[in-house]
């Protein structure tokens, strides 16, 4: 036994000095690797986003939402989850919550961004989904656009947004007169163009017909 027990701790200092490393340090140092390109990958993505939002909302006319918007997504809280759940086609929130049932990230996010209509959500208030500022639900309509654009790239449409819409509106707590805000500012983008109807006239026009009846 003894004789065995040398020959095997003999083979493991060979095969530490001809810098062969244990499968589980090789694999610990993969996902490490893995985990740098994706920490690069999404703070480029988040940060492109961030940019594209932040013209969109100059279009819009609140310059100062643009560069406020979504600063908590470089929060530890979010950036970590999201680094891990990193996709690069679509929100690391929806891999999130395939995985653990939730994400940590999006519970974060949503206390924290008032652009999202979840912030406003309030189940035991006899309001649950109250009209949303009109700040924000322009930054909002900025945020939806930005999205669509950064992560469709070349494919992106003038249409997209409105047909992703149409499935998510189904499935999200909102303030019916502003879905109808929405649903009717991603029309007319889908058969104008961003560039005719993202201004300040048309998104108060907008705002003043359908939350301020």
């Amino acid at each position: 036994m003894s004789v065995l027990i040398k020959v095997d701790i003999k083979k493991w200092f060979i095969g530490i000095s001809h810098n062969k490393k244990p499968k589980l340090y090789i694999k610990e140092n993969k996902v490490k690797r893995m985990n740098l390109k994706n920490a690069v990958k999404h703070f480029k993505l988040i940060t492109k986003h961030k940019w594209v939002v932040f013209k969109l909302c100059c279009m819009a006319g609140i310059p100062w939402r643009g560069l406020m918007h979504d600063l908590s997504k470089y929060s530890p809280t979010e950036f970590l989850e999201s680094i891990k759940y990193y996709q690069g086609t679509h929100s690391p929130i929806v891999e999130a919550k395939k995985d653990k049932g939730y994400s940590e990230a999006w519970l974060h996010h949503k206390g924290r961004n008032k652009h999202h209509s979840e912030y406003w959500i309030d189940l035991d208030a006899p309001e649950k989904a109250p009209i949303m500022p009109y700040k924000y639900v322009a930054e909002m309509l900025c945020d939806k656009l930005a999205a669509g654009i950064v992560y469709e790239g070349k494919k992106w449409t003038k249409e997209y947004e409105l047909q992703y819409w149409n499935k998510e509106k189904e499935k999200i707590l909102i303030n019916e007169k502003v879905k109808n805000l929405v649903t009717d500012f991603l029309e007319q983008v889908s058969q104008e163009g961003i560039e005719k109807v993202l201004n300040k006239k048309n998104l108060k026009d907008l705002y003043k017909k359908y939350c301020e009846q």
